[in-house]
C-alpha cells in the first residue's frame, strides 16, 4: 500500500513540475501547417468543349456527378426569371422517357437526379451509376418543354412571388441587391409578376438551346468508380451534346456611395427590423490579400464566438445572431454585416454594428483572436479535404480562376502566414465603414424616430427599390374620436351592445403546433371578470392561469405561484368575457397603417390594441414586457377569420409571435352561456 501511495505522490509531483514549466501568460507558438493530401484529380476534355474532372474515393460504394455550366451572369430585362424557370423545367421528359417514368426509375434505383439553370446533379450506388448518369445526360441533352409543364411552373412561380410579397426578409434582400449592384446589373435584377407573365414557352426553349451548352461546362465525378470505364461511359453519353455559341453581355461596374447613409424600406407588418451594412468590394479567389480578408471577416463576424455575435447577442441581447461575410467573385463581390433585431433597438443595433466594423479597421486585432481564426479555418479545411468532392471542386476552381497548381496544397501555409498588420490592412480596404449602405427594412412608425437621432442621413425606398418619401408615421384622428368610440364600433361590428350584454360566459377551445408538438388551449371566461386558461399537450397540462375576479395564480410544471400585486392590478382592470370593455378607458393614440389598411391604436397599460378603421374589428394586440436585464420585448397577437357564434363574431384564427417562434391557434369550438361554472375559477 505504501508503495502505491509513494508512486501516486511521485506522479503528482512530476505532473506539477511539468505544468510549472509552461508560461500560461503567453500564447503558444503556432505549429507548422498540417500536411493535407488531396485526392488526385484526373482531367480530360471532350471535343465539344466539356471538361471532365474525376476523383476516385472507394470508402463508400457511391458515386456523385455534378455538372456546372460556367456562363457569365447576364440581365434578362423584362423577362427576369427566365433562366430560373428554364432550370425548373429541365428533366421533365425527353424523347426517350416521360417525366413520370423518369421519376419512377430514379426512385426505384434509390438515386437522386436534379437539374438547374446552369447545373445538373446525379448520385447513386456504384452499381446503378451508369444508368443514373445516363438519365442525367438524357435530361441535359434532350429535355423537352411542353405547354402543360410550362403553365404549371409559371403558376407556381407567380404563387411564390405573391406569398413572398409580405416577407420582410424577402423584401430586404431584394432591395439590398438592387441598390448595391444597380438595376442594370445581373446581381441587382429581380423577378417580378410582370416579368414572369412576359415569359413564353418559346423563350424557355430558346434559353435552353442557347445557354445550356457544353462549351463552358465542367462535369465533376467523385466516389467509387473505375476511371477507365467511367471515362468511356462519359464519352459515350456526352460526346453528342452539341456545342453552341453563347452570347455575352458587358457587366456594369458596381458603384460605391460617397459616404455612409441609411437606406430605409418601410414594412408596416414587420415585427423586427432587418439590418445590413453593405459595401461592394473587388475580391477574387487567389488575390494577394484574399486570406487576410477571410481572417478579418472571421474575427469580425464569421461565427458565434466572434465580435458581432458576442456584442449584439451575448452582451446586448438585441438579436438571436449577428454575422458578417465577404464574398469573392470574378464579376462582383461585397462585404455584408447583418442582424435581425427587435424594433425598439434598431437604432442601437446600427450603432453597435458600425462600432465593431470601424474598430476592426482602426484597432489591431489581438494575437489570440488571429490564432483562433486561423485554427478555425485550418480545422475546417482539413475536415473538408477528406471528401473526394472537395478535391474535385478545388480542381474546378483551379480551372475557372486560373490558380497555381499548388494553390490548395499551400492553402494552410498561406493562412498561417497572415499577420496582424495584414488583417488590419484587409479590414481597412474591404470593410468600408466610411462608404457603406446601411439597409434597414422594418416598421417605420416604431423605429424611425430613434434612427433619426443617429448621425446618418436617411433615404427612403419602397419594397421594389424605388425612391420614395418618408412614410407617414401617423394619420390624423377624426375630431372628437375617443377610445370608447373605437371600442363601441368594435362591439357593433361583432354583433351589437345588446347581444354582447346577454353573454354571461364564453368557452373557447383552440389548437396549435409548437416545434412539432400539438397543443390545446381551453379558455373559459365569466362575468364579472373571471377567467381561466389551460394549455395541454402530450397528455399533460403545460400551464394553467386562473383568476376569480379578486385573486388568481399561475401553475406550470407542478409549481403554483399566486399573482402578485402588479398582476392582480392588471387582471382586475380587465372586463372578461370581453376585455375590450376595459380598453374604453385607454388612450386613443394614433391611426397606423397595418397590412395595407389603417388601424386605430389604443394604448392600455403596457398593451397596444389595433382596431381596423374600416371594419371596426380588432386585428392585433402588442404587449410590451421588461426583462430582468432592463431590455424590453414585444409579444404581438393577431386576430382573424371572424365567424358568428350565437349571433356574435369571434376570431377563429389567433397568432402569436415569441422571438423567432410563431404560434398559430385555430379555434375549434366556442360555447356561449354554457360549459362554464364557478368551479372553473377555483
Amino acid at each position: 500500500m505504501k508503495i502505491k501511495i509513494y508512486t501516486l505522490v511521485s506522479l503528482l509531483f512530476l505532473s506539477v513540475s511539468a505544468f510549472a514549466q509552461f508560461d500560461r501568460s503567453k500564447m503558444p507558438e503556432p505549429g507548422p501547417a498540417p500536411q493535407v493530401k488531396l485526392g488526385e484529380a484526373k482531367k480530360f476534355k471532350l471535343k465539344n468543349g466539356l471538361t471532365v474532372i474525376m476523383v476516385e474515393n472507394h470508402k463508400l460504394p457511391r458515386v456523385n456527378a455534378t455538372l456546372t455550366i460556367d456562363n457569365p451572369p447576364r440581365t434578362e430585362g423584362d423577362k427576369a426569371g427566365l433562366a430560373s424557370m428554364m432550370g425548373s423545367l429541365i428533366g421533365r421528359g425527353t424523347p426517350n422517357i416521360t417525366k413520370d417514368a423518369f421519376n419512377e426509375r430514379v426512385d426505384f434505383l434509390g438515386a437522386n437526379v436534379a437539374f438547374g439553370s446552369s447545373s445538373a446533379f446525379a448520385s447513386s450506388l456504384t452499381k446503378y451509376f451508369p444508368e443514373v448518369l445516363g438519365l442525367m445526360a438524357d435530361g441535359v441533352k434532350n429535355s423537352q418543354f411542353t405547354q402543360e409543364e410550362f403553365d404549371k411552373e409559371q403558376k407556381v412561380t407567380l404563387d411564390n412571388l405573391k406569398s413572398n410579397e409580405k416577407s420582410v426578409t424577402g423584401v430586404a434582400r431584394r432591395v439590398e441587391n438592387l441598390l448595391t449592384y444597380g438595376k442594370n446589373h445581373p446581381y441587382g435584377e429581380f423577378t417580378s409578376k410582370e416579368s414572369v407573365q412576359n415569359i413564353t414557352l418559346a423563350d424557355v426553349q430558346k434559353e435552353y438551346e442557347t445557354f445550356y451548352r457544353p462549351n463552358k461546362a465542367y462535369l465533376i465525378i467523385t466516389g467509387d468508380f473505375n476511371f477507365k470505364a467511367t471515362k468511356k461511359l462519359v464519352k459515350k453519353l456526352f460526346s453528342d451534346w452539341e456545342k453552341g455559341s453563347t452570347p455575352t453581355q458587358s457587366i456594369p461596374a458596381v458603384a460605391e456611395v460617397d459616404y455612409t447613409k441609411i437606406h430605409f424600406v418601410n414594412m408596416p407588418n414587420a415585427v423586427q427590423s432587418e439590418v445590413a451594412v453593405i459595401n461592394p468590394v473587388k475580391l477574387t479567389l487567389g488575390d494577394p490579400d484574399y486570406f487576410a480578408a477571410l481572417l478579418a471577416n472571421r474575427i469580425l463576424g464569421g461565427g458565434a464566438t466572434d465580435r458581432l455575435f458576442m456584442n449584439l447577442r451575448e452582451d446586448k441581447g438585441y438579436t438571436y445572431g449577428a454575422y458578417s461575410s465577404i464574398s469573392q467573385s470574378r464579376y462582383a463581390s461585397r462585404f455584408r454585416a447583418s442582424a435581425s433585431v427587435r424594433n425598439m433597438v434598431t437604432d442601437s443595433s446600427v450603432v453597435e454594428l458600425m462600432k465593431e466594423i470601424n474598430t476592426v479597421r482602426f484597432k489591431k486585432v489581438s494575437t489570440e483572436e488571429l490564432e483562433n481564426a486561423k485554427q478555425a479555418y485550418i480545422g475546417s479545411f482539413v475536415i473538408n479535404a477528406q471528401n473526394a468532392r472537395t478535391a474535385a471542386n478545388y480542381a474546378l476552381n483551379r480551372e475557372i480562376y486560373n490558380l497555381p497548381d499548388d494553390f490548395y496544397e499551400t492553402y494552410l501555409a498561406k493562412i498561417n502566414a497572415v499577420t496582424i498588420d495584414d488583417v488590419q490592412n484587409a479590414a481597412i480596404k474591404y470593410f468600408r465603414g466610411d462608404k457603406a449602405r446601411i439597409f434597414i427594412t422594418g416598421k417605420g412608425i416604431d423605429v424611425l424616430k430613434n434612427l433619426e437621432k443617429t448621425d446618418y442621413p436617411i433615404l427612403y425606398f419602397d419594397k421594389y427599390g424605388n425612391p420614395t418619401e418618408k412614410p407617414e408615421m401617423t394619420l390624423q384622428i377624426p375630431g372628437g374620436m375617443t377610445a370608447e368610440d373605437v371600442v363601441n364600433n368594435y362591439f357593433n361590428a361583432i354583433g351589437g351592445a345588446d347581444k354582447i350584454a346577454e353573454v354571461k360566459s364564453v368557452m373557447m377551445v383552440s389548437t396549435g403546433n409548437v416545434q412539432g408538438i400539438e397543443i390545446t388551449s381551453e379558455d373559459k371566461m365569466m362575468a364579472p371578470n373571471k377567467m381561466t386558461k389551460v394549455i395541454t399537450g402530450m397528455g399533460r397540462v403545460f400551464s394553467k392561469i386562473v383568476f376569480d375576479g379578486e385573486k388568481g395564480y399561475q401553475e406550470a410544471q407542478g409549481r403554483k405561484i399566486d399573482f402578485q400585486a402588479k398582476q392582480l392590478e392588471e387582471m382586475k382592470a380587465m372586463k372578461f368575457p370581453f376585455m375590450d370593455e376595459a380598453y374604453k378607458t385607454g388612450k386613443l393614440d394614433r391611426i397606423e397603417p397595418l397590412e395595407g389598411n389603417n388601424a386605430y391604436v389604443i394604448i392600455f397599460g403596457d398593451t397596444e390594441v389595433f382596431y381596423d378603421v374600416k371594419t371596426g374589428l380588432k386585428v392585433k394586440e402588442v404587449k410590451t414586457a421588461e426583462l430582468p436585464n432592463g431590455n424590453k420585448v414585444q409579444t404581438p397577437t393577431t386576430f382573424g377569420d371572424y365567424k358568428v357564434v350565437n349571433g356574435i363574431k369571434f376570431p377563429h384564427a389567433i397568432g402569436q409571435k415569441m422571438g423567432p417562434m410563431s404560434l398559430n391557434f385555430e379555434v375549434k369550438e366556442i360555447k356561449v352561456n354554457e360549459g362554464v361554472s364557478d368551479e372553473d375559477f377555483k
